[in-house]
């Protein structure tokens, strides 16, 4: 007996908000729109006009101190 393969799954990407952006620092929190949650970017991870209260899709990444928000690109 064997086991079925599994299927590939792709990543959909999640929608959130940009809550939080500090340039000079390079940081800030996106606000998940379907679970509130709020993930740490940096931004080498976002597109170069990234601001507060854009709506933009990403994806999550593991990072040293829990889930990021990577790949942010404009929604």
């Amino acid at each position: 007996m064997s086991t079925p393969k599994k299927e590939e799954v792709e990543d959909v990407p999640l929608t959130g908000r940009v809550e939080h952006f500090k340039a000079d620092k390079g940081y800030g929190f996106i606000k998940d729109t379907a679970s509130t949650e709020k993930y740490f970017f940096h931004i080498s991870e976002a597109y170069p006009e990234i601001r507060e209260g854009a709506m933009v899709t990403f994806e999550l990444i593991k990072g040293t101190r829990g889930w990021n928000a990577g790949n942010i690109q404009p929604a």
